[in-house]
This record gives C-alpha cells, sequence and structure tokens, in this order.
C-alpha cells in the first residue's frame, strides 16, 4: 500500500434487482459461503443469523433504501476527492458538486427505491453533509493517501480460519485507516467502537497481512445528517491483541454456524428497519425445501 504507486481502485457497484446467479446444491452453497468472509458478511450473520439466511442463502434481493442510496452517493464523492488528493490535483467545490449529483442519478438510474417523496429533501441534506466534511475534516488538502479503496485479503489457514477479504476506504500517510460512514444521529464514541469493533478489526488484519506492519490507528468519519451537518470523528488506536482473539473467535463461530445452517432469528429495535421483517414474520422454521433448520 505505498503511495509511489497508484492506489487500487474498486468502483461502487450498482445493485441489481434481480439475482442472475447460476444454482448450486445447498452443502456447495454453505461450503462457498465459509471458504472466505467479509466484514459486512460477518456483522450480518452478528445482527440476525435469519437476515443472514434471506441475504446470502435464498439471495433473496431488495431494491435499496433512501439511506442506502445517500450511503453509496457520498462514498463515491470521497472515494474521488481522495483520488484527487493522490493526484495532487487542485480542490474545486464545483467539480465535487456536478460529481454529486452525477453520482446521484446515475446510482439509481436502473433501480426503484421508494423515496416516500423524500427525495429532494435527501439530496439536499447528501450535499450539505459533503460540504460540512469538506470544510471540516482533518485530512489537509496536501496530504496524498497511503491507499484508496483496495481490495485486499489474508490468508487465515495457518488459524484454522477462512479467508478474510475486504475492502478498505481510506488508508492516511502513516498506515492510518479510515472509515467513513454516514448517519442520522450524533454517535457515541465508546458505542460507535463497540458496535464497529468486527468491522475495524478486520481492517487492521487485512492492513497488517498486506503490508507486514502495524496500523497507526483507526479513524471513523461520521457524516451527521441532522439540521446542522455534523463531522464526529472517532479515533481509535491500533488494534489489540484481545480484539483480534474476539475477531477470530467470531469467524470461528460464523463457520460452525453456517454449516450447522443455525438461522434463527434475533428479534431487536433493528427489526424495525430491516428489509426482511415480512418474509422473518412468516419463517416458520423450515427451508424453502421443507426440511427443519438446525
Amino acid at each position: 500500500m505505498s503511495a509511489s504507486a497508484r492506489p487500487q481502485v474498486r468502483l461502487p457497484e450498482r445493485q441489481e434487482s434481480k439475482s442472475a446467479l447460476p444454482a448450486i446444491s445447498r452443502e456447495a452453497l454453505l461450503d462457498q459461503l465459509t471458504q472466505t468472509v467479509s466484514a459486512s458478511r460477518l456483522g450480518c450473520w452478528q445482527q440476525c443469523r435469519l437476515k443472514f439466511y434471506f441475504r446470502y442463502v435464498l439471495k433473496l434481493l431488495k431494491s435499496p433504501t433512501g439511506s442506502l442510496h445517500f450511503g453509496k452517493v457520498i462514498h463515491a464523492v470521497l472515494q474521488e476527492w481522495n483520488l484527487s488528493r493522490w493526484r495532487k490535483e487542485p480542490f474545486a467545490i464545483a467539480r465535487f458538486k456536478r460529481l454529486f449529483v452525477k453520482n446521484w442519478n446515475e446510482i439509481q438510474a436502473d433501480v426503484l427505491i421508494n423515496w416516500e417523496d423524500e427525495e429532494k429533501k435527501q439530496r439536499s441534506s447528501g450535499w450539505a453533509v459533503l460540504q460540512t466534511y469538506f470544510t471540516e475534516t482533518p485530512i489537509k488538502a496536501d496530504e496524498r493517501p497511503e491507499a484508496v479503496e483496495v481490495p485486499v485479503e489474508a490468508d487465515l489457514a495457518r488459524q484454522g480460519l477462512p479467508k478474510l477479504i475486504g475492502i478498505i476506504d481510506l488508508v492516511r500517510a502513516g498506515g492510518r485507516i479510515v472509515d467513513f460512514k454516514t448517519s442520522g444521529k450524533t454517535p457515541d464514541a465508546e458505542k460507535a467502537e463497540h458496535l464497529h469493533e468486527t468491522q475495524t478489526s478486520c481492517y487492521s488484519v487485512l492492513y497488517r497481512d498486506a503490508t507486514g506492519k502495524k496500523e497507526s490507528g483507526v479513524e471513523l468519519h461520521h457524516l451527521v445528517k441532522t439540521k446542522v451537518p455534523k463531522l464526529i470523528v472517532t479515533a481509535l488506536p491500533p488494534m489489540a491483541s484481545r480484539q483480534e482473539t474476539r475477531l477470530f473467535r467470531s469467524m470461528e463461530s460464523f463457520v460452525a454456524g453456517v454449516l450447522a445452517e443455525d438461522f434463527v432469528p434475533s428479534p431487536g429495535l433493528q427489526c424495525s428497519s430491516c428489509e426482511y421483517f415480512n418474509e422473518c414474520r412468516k419463517w416458520n422454521g423450515r427451508s424453502p425445501d421443507g426440511n427443519r433448520m438446525h
């Protein structure tokens, strides 16, 4: 992850409305799901195993929400901002305003989003949080990134674990990992560290495996879309050994649970915004083939 060469970039993916994946056996699919693990897949499993089942086993794709679209557009604009700093290009706010509008329209061109008459408000809020970020960001205009949107992987076979894969938003000079997040409310620093520990630990493991050195720290940059937009930066120290152990233990539990088909619901406050709420309510404890799920 050196700044001497162009950082690897992964463009945002557009969510398709239908799945075009070829059918494979259930056993093969479960085996496939445990060959590699990502922070997002592990996070979904930790949040609700039945949600994981609907999303990754049955592959029930849902139209993106307005909030998901909001986040994708913000990430796309910040990705280009990071790349422009790597290219040592002068900052021009008008350019990023045009890029914001372009991404807002293009990313939703082939998908149906139920805006509930909120699109205009969301779009206005999106640009407002970006303006706030560009004004208040701790990253200086002449600070060149070490890496931008880098796809990385770590072979954890020595630990008896599957391959860990992921994409890191940004690595600042000196090995400081940055992850951008959008939020509707101001995050609490301690809770943010706890809620995102799986993700930040994944990134630390990936960075260390790719570079052979320890990250200097992790930063969560929350772009908060309140009435008056805010930027909240949560600075975290390098991953501790206990956090690595917690991650590896979570991965072990994930593999065992998927192979055992331990897909059970986890009712909680998160259910109110879950895209699989209706499917969950109708679930009878059996898979579509009629067999009882363990």
